[in-house]
């Protein structure tokens, strides 16, 4: 018997949104495992959980695939009556959640949307509020819904492709580099300007006040109006009304491992060729590729072209990875966190000339000395133009995939007579 849909266009709009703002999410953090990896290794430090560290990579892997797979069931229809009480159920647990996050902020960004889309804590829970109403409606009147499919096989094939496609992007980003990179360290990035303020960027604006006392009275004071000099001062207090521009890197400093030199503008300002070995942690670092390492590095020594370390690890496990791998390149202390930000991988290469990112290599695939030909800008052209083409391939692939599976639910739809 033909079945018609009947879903109302707010129905219909409902699921397109809640369905849309799942597959994003997801996304985002699906091309970024280790991110998500570290933000909830940040959480479980921040909530005395330490023990759950070794599985924040499948909870985050978890969490993006069921992000995404919820989007695809909202948005294919597929059994709404019990998708829709998952969706309200999976969005009740993470409203408390960032409720609590909102009031204690143990963390400052809560990396719903990795580094996509930077929300404080208050502007995920309201957002999560926001996208509840759209849920809520949705589990309300999932009677009213007219589903695309009838036949159970149309829905799980298409679970389990979308789902196929899921696992492979995540994997993918995690044995190589994320295929599109949000973070301010992206290949072609400057980084010298990402830490610079413009002179006509907005200041931080503050609400002075300032504490007098007189005859045992003490009253606040605006700097506009403060008393005569028979009153004494007794504090001052500042509060944060309006933040200015902040740069979207703070954090990125270069220091000698044995007495804290500041090389950071040293680096940065180098008109030559720097190969940066980024290993923010030596003990936890991969020897997959130490001698590929070590041979580029000889390879640098000849040509002229600089290569370091940056670690954040403290000088006797510098001392120790030297012993261990032969390592004869200088190594200089960074941030922990600015380093984990810089490059996905422990250790990752990156070419740098004049504080501008050329190329950036997962561990796996750091190159050999021979293949760079001595001709590192013509190399580092080659590999920003490859990502580049790389990036379009995978967004072809990701858009045949949905135009065909928009034509398979047409398809079914016109054969089962469903009035769309």
């Amino acid at each position: 018997m033909p079945v018609k849909n009947i879903s109302s266009p707010l129905l219909n709009l409902s699921r397109i949104i809640a369905g849309s703002v799942f597959i994003y999410s997801g996304f985002v953090k699906g091309i970024d495992p280790l991110g998500s990896a570290y933000k909830f290794a940040d959480y479980f430090v921040a909530f005395n959980m330490e023990f759950l560290e070794p599985a924040a990579l499948p909870l985050s892997v978890a969490l993006s695939s069921a992000e995404m797979l919820i989007g695809v069931l909202l948005l294919a229809g597929v059994h709404m009556a019990i998708t829709s009480w998952a969706v309200f159920l999976f969005m009740c647990f993470f409203t408390v959640l960032t409720l609590y996050i909102a009031v204690t902020d143990p963390v400052a960004d809560c990396g719903c949307f990795g580094d996509a889309i930077i929300l404080t804590n208050w502007e995920t829970f309201w957002k999560n509020v926001v996208l509840m109403v759209f849920v809520l409606y949705l589990l309300l009147k999932r009677k009213k819904f007219s589903p695309f499919f009838n036949k159970p096989l149309a829905e799980w094939s298409t679970l389990l492709a979308f789902l196929l496609i899921i696992l492979g992007i995540s994997a993918w980003s995690y044995l190589n580099l994320p295929v599109i990179d949000f973070r301010p360290f992206n290949t072609g990035a400057d980084i010298n300007e990402k830490m610079s303020v413009p002179p006509d960027a907005p200041a931080d604006e503050y609400e002075i006040i300032l504490y007098y006392e007189k005859e045992g009275e003490e009253k606040p004071f605006s700097v506009d109006n403060l008393p005569g000099p028979d009153w004494d001062w007794v504090r001052t207090e500042s509060t944060l009304i309006s933040q200015g521009y902040v740069p979207p890197i703070t954090d990125f400093y270069i220091e000698s491992v044995y007495d804290g030199t500041d090389y950071t503008y040293a680096l940065l300002d180098d008109p030559g060729y720097t190969f940066m070995l980024i290993a923010w942690n030596l003990e936890k670092s991969s020897g997959k590729s130490t001698d590929r390492i070590n041979r580029l590095s000889e390879w640098s020594a000849g040509q002229g072209v600089n290569f370091i370390c940056l670690t954040a690890s403290p000088l006797s496990q510098i001392d120790d990875f030297k012993a261990r791998t032969g390592a004869s390149y200088q190594f200089y202390h960074a941030d922990e966190i600015t380093l984990k930000t810089v490059i996905r991988s422990n250790p990752g290469l990156v070419l740098l000339k004049n504080g501008t990112i050329l190329g950036k290599w997962h561990y796996r695939n750091i190159p050999h000395a021979d293949e760079l030909k001595g001709n590192l800008l013509s190399y580092g052209i080659e590999i920003q133009q490859k990502s580049k083409n790389d990036l379009v391939t995978i967004g072809h692939l990701l858009a045949l995939f949905l135009i065909l599976a928009m034509l398979r639910i047409i398809r079914q739809g016109l054969k089962e007579k469903i009035v769309i």
